[in-house]
């Protein structure tokens, strides 16, 4: 298997055909291997349009996916981001690389180890990972600039939106199956926020994710 001629058709007709036409976010998926992050198991198909088991029942977005969301969140060198699952932690490096710090919250020991070995076998040393459940937060380190859910919420805790600083932004996928949104928030101000449906999607829910409230009868 040609690996780079892989990776270039990976960039070429599932990314950049998904609007993803930022030239630094296309250079970085070169940086950083895709393939090193995926189980040994799956390796062939690492550039493939699939989300891929990652074990627990956890499977890795699929590259388009991961491009668009860093397009889409426009990391700056000064941002503190906080990752709401890190699986396998190719995302939690793709945003450390642009970003100052990458705090990544995983609710799973066994995929918080295994993310953690990729990183650290790849020198990353901005992030900063614990094991627990973020599902509705993670206040103690707030505000931040950026906020990933890496799994899907029925519906979007407040939370998050008292975490993120002003002109923070926060993605995440909000509804339930098989009518899902893609959703860009940004705080605009103390309080005060504005959102942006990007696209339609599926994606597994968090572990614990906020249930709406339902009428009973």
């Amino acid at each position: 298997m040609n690996l780079e001629q892989a990776r270039t058709n990976m960039v070429e007709q599932q990314i950049r055909t998904w609007e993803v036409l930022d030239q630094e976010v296309l250079d970085l998926l070169y940086v950083i291997p895709r393939e090193e992050f995926v189980p040994q198991q799956h390796r062939a198909l690492a550039f493939s349009d699939l989300e891929l088991p990652i074990g627990e029942g956890e499977r890795m977005w699929q590259p388009k996916l991961e491009a668009r969301v860093l397009q889409e969140l426009a990391l700056k060198r000064t941002d503190r981001v906080l990752e709401v699952g890190t699986g396998s932690g190719y995302l939690t490096a793709l945003m450390a690389h642009r970003a100052a710090e990458v705090r990544s919250v995983e609710i799973r020991a066994a995929l918080a180890a295994f993310g953690r070995g990729n990183l650290e076998r790849h020198g990353t040393d901005n992030v900063i990972l614990e094991v627990g459940d973020a599902a509705l937060g993670w206040g103690g380190h707030a505000p931040y600039d950026a906020i990933v859910l890496t799994g899907s919420t029925p519906v979007l805790p407040q939370g998050f939106l008292e975490q993120l600083a002003p002109g923070g932004r926060l993605f995440a996928v909000v509804g339930e199956a098989p009518a899902m949104q893609a959703r860009l928030v940004t705080c605009t101000a103390p309080g005060a926020s504005h959102s942006v449906d990007l696209f339609e999607t599926v994606l597994q829910p968090l572990a614990n994710a906020e249930q709406p409230r339902r009428f009973r009868f």
